[in-house]
C-alpha cells in the first residue's frame, strides 16, 4: 500500500501534460492496493475535479448501483481514469495528454496487479482493443498476458443515451462469471503478444 500512497502524491505533483493548469487538482484514483477488479474511465469531471475523487457525479452514482447489481461496493474495486487532471469543459483528451498520462495508468496496475480491467468507455477501451468500435465488442473479454480486459459502455453513456443502459446493466453481470472463470487460466500459459480472445460466457 505504501507504493501505492506513494504513487499518488507523485501524480498530486504530477505536471507531465497542459491539463495541470487549468485542472483544480488531480484524481489519481482511489480503492484497495490488492483489489481483483480496476475500473478504467475516461477523465475526471467537474465533481470529481473539486472532490479529487473519481466517479463521484452523476455517472459515478450509476456506477455504485452496477456494482451493487453484483453485489460489490467501491470498496472492493480500485477506480481510476486513464486522464488524471479534468480537460477543460470536460473536452476528450488529446492524444499527448493520454500519452503523458499513461505512465502513472501502468504504474498503478503494475502495482495493484489487477486480474481483471474494466474499461469503461472508448479511450480506456484502447488499452486492449484498438481498431474496433466499442458497440461491436462491449461485454467480450480478451485476456492480454496475466490481465483479462474487459470493455464497457461508460455510464455516462447509459445516461445521456439511455438505449445503452441496459447494454451496461447485462455487461457488469458478466463481471462475476469471469472472475470465477479466471481461477481456471494459467497466468503464465499465454504469449503476451497473442490476445486471447475468452468465451466465457
Amino acid at each position: 500500500m505504501a507504493d501505492l500512497d506513494r504513487l499518488v502524491e507523485q501524480i498530486h505533483q504530477c505536471q507531465r501534460c497542459r491539463l495541470y493548469k487549468t485542472a483544480t487538482m488531480a484524481v489519481p484514483g482511489e480503492g484497495p492496493a490488492d483489489a481483483d477488479i480496476m475500473l478504467i474511465g475516461e477523465g475526471p469531471g467537474f465533481h470529481e475535479d473539486q472532490q479529487g475523487r473519481p466517479f463521484v457525479g452523476a455517472a459515478g452514482h450509476l456506477l455504485d448501483e452496477l456494482l451493487a447489481s453484483i453485489n460489490m461496493t467501491r470498496k472492493d474495486v480500485y477506480i481510476t481514469n486513464v486522464i488524471k487532471h479534468r480537460p477543460p469543459n470536460n473536452r476528450d483528451p488529446m492524444p499527448d495528454e493520454l500519452g503523458a498520462c499513461r505512465f502513472w495508468l501502468d504504474q498503478q496496475i503494475e502495482r495493484i496487479k489487477p486480474k481483471l480491467i474494466v474499461t469503461l468507455g472508448r479511450f480506456s477501451m484502447q488499452l486492449a482493443f484498438s481498431g474496433v468500435s466499442i458497440s461491436r465488442i462491449h461485454g467480450t473479454p480478451k485476456k492480454i498476458g496475466d490481465i483479462v480486459y474487459f470493455p464497457m459502455f461508460h455510464p455516462a453513456a447509459a445516461l445521456h443515451q439511455p438505449r445503452y443502459r441496459t447494454l451496461v446493466e447485462q455487461d457488469m453481470l458478466k463481471i462475476p462469471q469471469i472472475l470465477a472463470d479466471l481461477i481456471d487460466i494459467d497466468p503464465g500459459g499465454d504469449d503476451p503478444a497473442q490476445p486471447q480472445q475468452l468465451s466465457l460466457l
